[in-house]
């Protein structure tokens, strides 16, 4: 971790040399956002709700998958640009440096203009949390926070399969962000809207529903208790995710510079 911060520094000092761009990066990363907002609120205005949810309980949801992709974005970013690390020879330093290859990769890029994003998922949480009259209690605190692990951990690890697999194909692969930017912009809606197929593959495959429709319902007062601990299983998704990257380790071969 000392080594992770020295990486985190040096990009905070980096990206604060050019202020006034981040500045503008930032706010454009919240517009951008605020438009789905915009969206949202307007589809509402001609239905009352979609499978029983109000606007203020899907601003819930949508608030707090967009912080957990955010989050993942902002510190698993290297992962995202890592068929680039690959096909310019620079992983052959990486394996050859004494420290983990997974940490410097995750060091090779942190992505601070997500902060403008960041903070547009928190204005919608809590403007959707205030007005759904949910009671604010040390358990639903928890809940919360057990949410943003799971979902950063779930996010996380689907750019670590991306990166793992350009291992055996040199090349990013496009359709992996159906299960990234597409998972961030359809989990403004509770998976469950979505069929019964999806959401069995969102629960048992892929958990989505793990770390934003079950502990959604626990903070809304209609699930059981022991759904605001579901996200700390969906961390367990890393599992597989870690054994793929390891396979990938493995099967490189130098692509040369």
């Amino acid at each position: 971790m000392k080594l992770y911060g020295k990486f985190f520094m040096i990009h905070l000092k980096s990206i604060m040399e050019y202020k006034t761009s981040f500045i503008l990066t930032c706010i454009g990363q919240f517009l951008v956002s605020f438009n789905v907002f915009l969206g949202m609120y307007f589809m509402f205005q001609r239905f009352s709700n979609v499978e029983g949810f109000t606007y203020n309980e899907v601003l819930l949801c949508f608030g707090i998958t967009l912080m957990e992709f955010s989050l993942a974005e902002s510190f698993a970013r290297g992962f995202d640009n890592f068929p680039s690390i690959i096909k310019s020879g620079e992983f052959d330093r990486i394996m050859v440096r004494p420290r983990n290859e997974i940490l410097q990769v995750l060091g090779s890029r942190v992505e601070f203009s997500r902060i403008g994003r960041i903070l547009q998922a928190v204005v919608m949480f809590c403007y959707g949390f205030a007005v759904s009259g949910i009671q604010w209690t040390w358990g639903k605190i928890i809940t919360v926070i057990f949410m943003l692990i799971g979902g950063t951990a779930v996010f996380s690890g689907l750019f670590l399969i991306y990166a793992s697999i350009c291992f055996f194909t040199l090349e990013g692969l496009e359709f992996m962000n159906i299960f990234t930017d597409g998972a961030k912009e359809y989990g403004k809606y509770p998976v469950s809207i979505y069929g019964r197929t999806v959401f069995w593959l969102c629960t048992f495959v892929v958990p989505y529903a793990l770390i934003q429709y079950y502990p959604l319902l626990s903070l809304l007062g209609r699930g059981k208790p022991s759904y605001s601990l579901l996200p700390l299983a969906a961390c367990l998704f890393l599992v597989p995710c870690l054994f793929l990257w390891k396979m990938g380790v493995r099967h490189y071969g130098s692509a040369g510079s």
